[in-house]
């Protein structure tokens, strides 16, 4: 079946572009001009991957992604005019999977678009248990959930990856850099600062502000443990 991407920018110049360079690689193609109009296509079109302006009219690009903040199986790519490091930061923990600066080059976001859509159908083919619980934490990993004491807990894109892949490999230590890599798929503009600040939120949603389930190695990176003592 053929991907669907959504691309979003009020600079139409910049839609027909993107839209024909990407029609021309065989993927099906919905365009919107804000950030109002790209939430109704998301509902109605159901993208695979959606290309997403940052300064827009009526919602920006991160009212989108926050609007998108529990939203399966769509990727998403910024894009914008500004450089600063700040501005990249808050977008990609918004949950955005990668971030493109204006000016850029059309084969760029093609290679990028395509790598995330490779890495989001390999996330999902190597899925081969359902949940994954350790202590008190559920995850259910076809519906992306989780569940702390047995309540509901919200989580972003990237967190929940990121639980999982530390779930599903209790004791192994990684460094901020192999998760970087592994998590995020791409040299991470905002640094291995992002770990530290996901592995935070991380413990506060799940009532481990002991350190017990998710925990430092000091000088390496981080693991997650089942707490039980061997």
């Amino acid at each position: 079946m053929k991907k669907k991407i959504l691309i979003v920018d009020d600079e139409q110049s910049i839609v027909d572009a993107v839209a024909y360079s990407f029609r021309r690689e065989g993927y099906v193609v919905e365009t919107a001009n804000d950030g109002e109009e790209a939430l109704r296509l998301v509902e109605s079109f159901q993208p695979n991957l959606i290309i997403l302006d940052v300064m827009m009219p009526k919602l920006s690009g991160y009212d989108v992604c926050r609007k998108l903040e529990n939203r399966k199986g769509i990727g998403i790519i910024l894009l914008t005019v500004k450089d600063d490091i700040v501005d990249k930061v808050l977008g990609l923990e918004l949950g955005a999977d990668d971030y493109v600066t204006k000016p850029f080059d059309l084969r760029e976001l093609l290679a990028r678009s395509k790598a995330l859509i490779r890495r989001m159908d390999g996330r999902d083919t190597n899925i081969v248990q359902e949940e994954i619980i350790v202590r008190n934490i559920q995850l259910n990993l076809f519906q992306r959930t989780l569940y702390v004491d047995n309540n509901l807990v919200k989580l972003t894109p990237k967190e929940f990856d990121l639980l999982v892949l530390l779930f599903t490999n209790l004791e192994r230590v990684y460094s901020r850099e192999d998760l970087l890599n592994i998590v995020w798929g791409m040299d991470y503009i905002g640094g291995t600062r992002t770990v530290d600040i996901h592995i935070q939120r991380l413990r506060k949603k799940i009532n481990d502000l002991e350190q017990i389930v998710l925990q430092t190695v000091y000088g390496v990176g981080y693991k997650a443990s089942s707490g039980v003592k061997k």
